[in-house]
Formats: structure tokens, C-alpha cells, sequence
């Protein structure tokens, strides 16, 4: 029987993390970072995962409101949580556009030397000039070589990594000692991107390397994971979905050398509990209503209607006119959402006569619900019928509420997994790759 993996994710700035609700905690706090490790840790989750935003959202010309908490560097983070755990992954995101090879290999060794082995990796990628106007490329990199960049960025980061020596490393280490005599981690690398050389200042982890994950449901992004990442986010939350997501990319594995159980395929979850399956769903329809309030509703709609649109009534009608076609974006440093800007508003149109909703329900309705809603005994048997379907190798939990949100899974949801013999009631292994059964 597959094992299910979990790992928690604190979430930051979006419309999921519910930061009005009274038991939420800082977003910049430690005390919040420590709390939700250790919980996650308590429940022996794989690993824990913090996101990164290079520049806050702007719209209408002012910070976006749900940005407005901040969003400190999350290797820092990492870094302090290494110190207050002592077996939970910890992962972050890094993007590969704006960051060089060397000193991103020097970073996220460091980070698994400092963790013992518990590093990751979430390799993503930037192409807009809006945030690269943080930095002294601002808008340089065309949107189609995003991906180029991030695959010669990994190689070489890799690259830096594979110039100690494994098998000697691990035999000082037993020693004791770092006894090296030649000047060790010696490297070039000239590419398109890429022209480095010199000397890599950090020998490897006792997991040989940190841990690649990869985010993109795009056909290049797919590819990508299938290529080079140890794990793939998922945002498919379907059984039947899931399953198409997991054969496609598990499928393309084999032209690279690769096997399927090399990639761990995890789906970003939510989650709702309740005593009874209405309790969770009358839970559920109180916190889609704190994540959606009547500001939100019309910020979310201005996204897509590419418009300001402050004037109209959140629980009133659509607007009689049509997206703006625009690549000049109302939201600037967020990812466009919808290709089809008209089709998108038709089909919100559509639900909205059939169903009589004014533009927050709309909101509520169209732009996500909770994944796993339930008691803790069916939520438990949902995960489980995921990964033994091949539909999911795990699941990267996302509460609403931060740092407490975690608690009640772990409390009632993990206890029922174990029961399950799908979820260890130990930690067996010290690294995170080890964790999820992968090679160095």
C-alpha cells in the first residue's frame, strides 16, 4: 500500500489565507513560522513549504489589499526553522529569474547543511517587467525563455553541487573532519545564460542535494518536472483529473531516463472539518465568505474584467459590458488568469442568471472552493483513495487560518491515516529525501 505524503504549507498573500479571522497570527512573525513547523512536525507531515513574492501586487494603481502583511525572505525563514525542528522537510520557493546560479547553490546548500539534509527547492520562474523592476533586469527575459533560463539555472546549480565529491564527503563526515587536501568544488559553466566559473564553497548535505520542485501545469512546465524536478505541485483536485494529470506526466518520465516513482506528484489542498458532513460544509460556506468579502469580490472582478470597477455593488448585478482587452493589466505582478477574458465573463454571466447570484456569491462561486470537505473519517479515506488511485502521491495542505489552521488535521485527520497503515507514526529516516524514498 503507497504511502500518502503530506506536506504544510503557510500561506501567504492570496485570497485563501483568511487574515481578518480573530485566531490568525503574523505573516512576518516567527512565533507564526515556529507554531505551524512544529504542528506539521507533531503530525510527522514530509515536509514544510513557504512561497515567496518578489514585488507586492499592485491595482488600481495601489498595493493590492491582500498584500498589504508583507512577504519576508523565505530562506531566512527556513534557515530559522531548521533550528527549532529536527526531521520536517523544509522547502521554499526560489525564482530562477532573477537569482544566479552560485549564489543560489551556495544559499540552498547552506540551508542543508544548517537542516541536516531537510532542504528544498521549488524552482519557478518570472517573466514580467513589473517585478523585474526590483531588480537590474527588469523585463529583459521574454516570456518564452522563462523556462530555458530556469532549466540552464537548475543544471548549473547542480552542477556547483556535484563538485564535491560524495563519497569522500561522507567519509570526513564520519570522521569528523572536512580533510580535502585539493581546492575542491571546481567548475564551468558557458551557456546562454549562464557563464560562470571558479570554485564551489560548500560540500554536500548529508542528502547529497537539496530536493527540485516544480510548479507549472503547462505543457513546457510539465515537461520541465518530468525532466528534472523530484516533485511537482498539482492543482488538480479531482479524483478523475488528478488521474489524467498523474499518468500524462508520470508518462513522459521514461524519454528522460527516468522512472515513475522518481517524481512525486502533490496537489495544493484545502481542507474543512465538521462533526458531520453538514457541519463541515455549513464551515466551508462561513469561510469561502471570510475569504471573499465584499472588497475582494470586486478586486477579483476587476481581474478579469481588466477595469475599475470601485463604483458597482459587490451584492449587485455583472457588468453590462464587456472585459477590457487589454495587455496593459489592471493587477500588476500577478499571472494572467484568463486567456479568454470574454468567454470567461460569458460564462460567469451565464451562472449567474441561472443561479440569481450578484457579484460576491459570483466571486464565492467561481473562483475556488475548498478541496476536502468532510468529517475527519471521510476526508481520511478521500486522501487515502487519491494516492492509492494514482490520482495524487500526496498533498501539499493549505489551511485557511495560519499558524493554528493545521492543528485539527493533525489532531484528527493524521491519527486516522496511521490507523490506515498510509502515514508513518515515526520518522524512520533523517533527511528529506529520504522521506519520500528518493535517491541523491
Amino acid at each position: 500500500m503507497k504511502q500518502v505524503i503530506l506536506a504544510a504549507h503557510f500561506p501567504g498573500v492570496n485570497n485563501t489565507t483568511v487574515w481578518s479571522d480573530p485566531q490568525a497570527g503574523s505573516q512576518i512573525e516567527f512565533a507564526s513560522f515556529e507554531r505551524f513547523a512544529r504542528t506539521a512536525e507533531r503530525g510527522f507531515f514530509d515536509f514544510f513549504f513557504l512561497a515567496e513574492g518578489l514585488r507586492l501586487r499592485e491595482q488600481r494603481g495601489r498595493i493590492h489589499d491582500l498584500d498589504v502583511v508583507g512577504r519576508p525572505d523565505n530562506l531566512t525563514v527556513l534557515g530559522g526553522l531548521a533550528a527549532v525542528t529536527t526531521h520536517l522537510g523544509l522547502t521554499g520557493t526560489v525564482n530562477s529569474t532573477f537569482n544566479e546560479p552560485y549564489d543560489l547553490a551556495r544559499r540552498l546548500a547552506t540551508l542543508d547543511h544548517l537542516s541536516e539534509g531537510r532542504a528544498g527547492w521549488n524552482v519557478v520562474t518570472s517573466w514580467d517587467a513589473f517585478t523585474g523592476e526590483n531588480f537590474r533586469r527588469g523585463g529583459y527575459l521574454d516570456r518564452a525563455d522563462r523556462y530555458s533560463r530556469a532549466e540552464e539555472v537548475l543544471h548549473t546549480v547542480r552542477e556547483l553541487w556535484d563538485t564535491w565529491d560524495a563519497d569522500e564527503i561522507v567519509a570526513d563526515r564520519a570522521a569528523g573532519r572536512f580533510t580535502r587536501h585539493d581546492y575542491p568544488g571546481a567548475f564551468v559553466h558557458k551557456g546562454r545564460h549562464v557563464d560562470i566559473e571558479g570554485h564551489f564553497a560548500v560540500p554536500r548535505s548529508p542528502q547529497g542535494r537539496p530536493l527540485i520542485i516544480q510548479a507549472g501545469d503547462s505543457d513546457q512546465g510539465r515537461d520541465f518536472a518530468a525532466r528534472s524536478a523530484d516533485a511537482i505541485f498539482s492543482r488538480h483536485g479531482t479524483l478523475e483529473s488528478g488521474k489524467a494529470f498523474y499518468a500524462d506526466v508520470k508518462g513522459r518520465m521514461a524519454a528522460h531516463g527516468r522512472r515513475p516513482e522518481e517524481l512525486k506528484i502533490l496537489p495544493a489542498s484545502t481542507f474543512v472539518l465538521g462533526d458531520t458532513e453538514a457541519d463541515a460544509h455549513e464551515r466551508a460556506h462561513h469561510v469561502r465568505r471570510q475569504q471573499v468579502s465584499p472588497q475582494t469580490a470586486i478586486l477579483l472582478l476587476e481581474q478579469l474584467w481588466n477595469k475599475d470597477l470601485s463604483d458597482l455593488d459587490p451584492e449587485g448585478p455583472l457588468p453590462p459590458f464587456d472585459p477590457v482587452l487589454d495587455d496593459d493589466t489592471i493587477i500588476k505582478g500577478r499571472a494572467g488568469m484568463y486567456p479568454d477574458r470574454i468567454a470567461t465573463a460569458n460564462e460567469w454571466r451565464a451562472i449567474a442568471e441561472e443561479r440569481k447570484l450578484g457579484i460576491r456569491d459570483l466571486i464565492i462561486e467561481v473562483t475556488g472552493r475548498q478541496t476536502f470537505i468532510g468529517t475527519p473519517q471521510a476526508v481520511a479515506a478521500t486522501l487515502n483513495e487519491f494516492v492509492q488511485n494514482d490520482a495524487a502521491d500526496g498533498f501539499i495542505l493549505v489551511p485557511h487560518v495560519v499558524p493554528g489552521g493545521l492543528d485539527e488535521f493533525v489532531d484528527t485527520v493524521v491519527p486516522l491515516l496511521q490507523e490506515r497503515g498510509v502515514l508513518r507514526t515515526a520518522y524512520t529516516t533523517t533527511t528529506l529525501r529520504g522521506h519520500l524514498g528518493l535517491a541523491s
